[in-house]
């Protein structure tokens, strides 16, 4: 029985996991503000709250180098932030989440094949029911996403996938990311100065609405998010952390109705079930080793 604390943590979690595609949608789509933009503010308003909070919490002692982040981590949470914000220009907050979840989750439990995890044949039908769900969701049609933003979405996931993996066993879940936060700003004032000098500053749109946004999905989605995240999930077994993302997508979607005005396509709608009911029967069942 998981504790009502633990459950009230990972509710808040999976909420701000979806704000995040909730909050980068309206602000590309009704505020004026560009990817570039977006995705700086947010990645230093989240290290700003990931320092404050391993502050707080002192949670720097004794963890070691690893347990500060690195670069590569950093490149790759960078990767995922900047593809993230250039895909949701066009996508619309459900279909951005669906394409996120799915492809990192094709990342990690492709990763567990190539180390020698074995799957029975349930969990087979299961992954090649979710490898179908996301080719549907992306042929021709009439409810087609943009293929550029959804290449843009799928680099995304393919970058959270890896920094997934590789933070795995390396220290203070939440001290690493607040470390790896940090060593991402720089890349992001890289590619703000490289836009600026090859655009100008025609290159650059920011308003008031836009820059909350951006600053709420980095302080609150992002960074309060991953802290009460890494506080629940020792609680969890790994099925259930596991399981419980398959959330995200559908609260993403809900989201993206009651506030942004969406519409949710039958073709979403069935390349959803596939998807998210694919990813289930591969992590629900216990893998043979």
């Amino acid at each position: 029985m998981i504790p009502a604390r633990v459950l009230g943590l990972t509710a808040l979690a999976m909420l701000a996991f979806a704000g995040n595609s909730i909050l980068c949608r309206v602000a590309l789509k009704d505020a004026h503000i560009d990817a570039v933009s977006f995705t700086s503010i947010r990645l230093v308003s989240g290290a700003i709250t990931l320092w404050l909070i391993v502050r707080m919490g002192q949670r720097q002692q004794a963890h070691g180098v690893e347990g500060r982040g690195n670069w590569t981590s950093a490149l790759a949470l960078f990767v995922y932030a900047i593809a993230f914000s250039y895909a949701y220009v066009q996508l619309s907050a459900a279909t951005g989440a669906l394409l996120l979840f799915g492809t990192v989750q094709a990342v990690m439990i492709g990763r567990g094949l190539l180390a020698g995890e074995k799957l029975d044949r349930l969990q087979w039908a299961g992954f090649l029911l979710a490898v179908a769900g996301l080719v549907g969701l992306l042929l021709p049609g009439l409810s087609a996403p943009p293929m550029a933003s959804a290449m843009w979405m799928i680099s995304a996931g393919v970058a959270w996938g890896i920094y997934s993996l590789r933070g795995k066993g390396r220290g203070d879940p939440t001290q690493v990311t607040a470390g790896n936060f940090i060593r991402a700003m720089p890349m992001a004032v890289a590619v703000a100065l490289s836009t600026l000098v090859l655009a100008g500053s025609g290159g650059f749109m920011l308003d008031t609405p836009g820059v909350l946004y951006a600053v709420a999905s980095g302080a609150i989605t992002s960074g309060m998010g991953y802290a009460v995240w890494y506080t629940a999930l020792p609680a969890l077994k790994a099925t259930q952390a596991a399981t419980v993302q398959l959330s995200v997508p559908v609260i993403a979607a809900l989201g993206g109705v009651l506030l942004l005005g969406e519409s949710l396509s039958w073709c979403l709608a069935l390349a959803s079930t596939a998807i998210l009911g694919g990813i289930a029967l591969v992590i629900l069942e216990k893998p043979k080793i």
